[in-house]
């Protein structure tokens, strides 16, 4: 069985991993979702920068717009569940740009420091949007610091704040299961790493993983966003145990 074979099979294997009951937000958080995906799929300013990022998204590093659009509508829906406190219409206004930054945040993904470089392309691509300069600042920003274990600064305004929190959640929420279903198996690909080379890497990235566990921003993030890591690890560690097999490993 060649390399090509192996992953085709190891992809079917781990959707199989699955559990049969999805993570608790997505049942919790069903109405904000309803409104997040309504937005994406009808808002004028959403479609256009669908269009827009189109040429920037990388679909064979697991970042593509399939990504986009995971993190784009779940960032939407936790901003407007954080940004209630402040009034539904500046609520569902935080929704927006949520959606916005998560479309656009891995413009640069293959770029070295593509998170400023990325919030520097969105300042540009969003330049003759009909927003506020300080309403593109708060995307700019969230995506600015969207990386996982790099120092930047939060945003001190509490709006700005929560539509960067919302992203960093709902990007980390795609460190759960969907790493195991899709992200994976698109990065081999793009590497073109041999069986063995990906069960070389997998302890390391699991370590990395479960360390993202602690590092959720917003209540609702913090909430939740655990159970995606746990859900993800548990597949992973099943998942190490075939590759092992295929590369002769197995104790």
């Amino acid at each position: 069985m060649n390399r090509d074979d192996i992953l085709i099979r190891l992809k079917n294997e781990s959707a199989a991993l699955l559990p049969e009951s999805t993570p608790t937000f997505y049942r919790d958080f069903e109405a904000e979702l309803a409104w997040a995906r309504e937005t994406f799929f009808t808002h004028p300013l959403a479609l256009r920068c669908q269009d827009d990022v189109l040429p920037f998204l990388n679909d064979r590093y697991g970042h593509g717009t399939t990504h986009a659009k995971k993190v784009a509508i779940e960032a939407g829906a936790i901003a407007l569940a954080e940004g209630l406190p402040l009034g539904i219409m500046e609520a569902r206004h935080l929704g927006l740009l949520a959606i916005l930054a998560g479309l656009l945040h891995d413009v640069c993904r293959l770029e070295g420091d593509h998170a400023h470089r990325g919030a520097d392309l969105a300042l540009i691509i969003l330049r003759d949007y009909p927003l506020t300069d300080d309403h593109r600042a708060v995307v700019a920003e969230a995506i600015r610091c969207h990386e996982a274990f790099r120092d930047v600064p939060l945003p001190l305004d509490e709006e700005a704040r929560i539509v960067a929190g919302a992203l960093y959640d709902a990007d980390k929420f795609r460190w759960g299961p969907d790493n195991f279903v899709t992200t994976l198996w698109e990065i081999c690909n793009y590497q073109e790493w041999d069986i063995c080379q990906i069960a070389d890497r997998f302890p390391a990235g699991l370590q990395v993983i479960e360390s993202i566990r602690d590092t959720f921003r917003t209540p609702t993030g913090q909430a939740y966003g655990p159970e995606f890591i746990d859900l993800g690890l548990a597949m992973g560690k099943h998942l190490y145990q075939k590759i092992q097999q295929y590369c002769g490993r197995a104790s």
